[in-house]
């Protein structure tokens, strides 16, 4: 009987662990930046030895990597759960956008998505991590329009990836100081101009 509790115990102090270990580094990673955070401050931080650190993850880069695929992660549930299926395809997309610069507005997540996070594992690694979430859901987005005939035809992918680079500096500018109502008033000019006007 204690045997299977162990066991059944076991995997959930696992994932404790590597949650503590996220957190930790997730925090030190934005007050220290990634150099200068060495992998004994995040032990330390996580109350864990630097041996359980190692045993979740082969090295520094590799922690940073989990804690920027968690910020992707979240990224794209907002995003999600700002565009129900009901919404329509420019609404979506508008819907989409805005959620996209409240998500990035929390504490410290442009500097570990936009700019550490190139810097440390690689433009196409970051780009791997996007298109499995936020770039993920403007792609869908985007063939969903061109589906149902409101939008301009344009392969989607460099499409997606090109309004992904937008929305990225438009993150970028509001955490530099920008008005965030400029920002997002130049790009739903962006997002109407790839309607079709049936307007006349």
């Amino acid at each position: 009987m204690q045997e299977r509790e162990a066991r059944r115990s076991n995997p959930e102090r696992a994932e404790a662990t590597r949650k503590a270990l996220i957190e930790a580094a997730r925090r030190l990673f934005v007050e220290k930046s990634y150099a200068d955070t060495a992998t004994p401050d995040i032990a330390t931080a996580a109350g864990v030895t630097r041996g359980a650190l190692y045993h979740h993850f082969d090295d520094k880069q590799a922690l940073f990597r989990a804690v920027v695929e968690q910020e992707a992660a979240h990224v794209a549930e907002e995003i999600e759960r700002a565009t129900p299926a009901t919404l329509a395809a420019k609404g979506a997309l508008l819907k989409g956008g805005e959620a996209f610069l409240d998500a990035m507005a929390a504490p410290g997540r442009t500097r570990l998505l936009l700019l550490d996070g190139p810097a440390v594992l690689g433009r196409t690694a970051m780009d791997r991590i996007d298109g499995e979430h936020s770039a993920r859901t403007l792609r869908e987005g985007l063939s969903m329009a061109m589906e149902e005939g409101t939008m301009k035809k344009a392969p989607p992918d460099a499409l997606a990836a090109l309004l992904s680079a937008a929305f990225d500096r438009a993150a970028l500018a509001i955490e530099a100081g920008a008005t965030r109502q400029e920002i997002e008033a130049a790009l739903a000019v962006v997002i109407e101009g790839l309607f079709i006007d049936r307007s006349g």
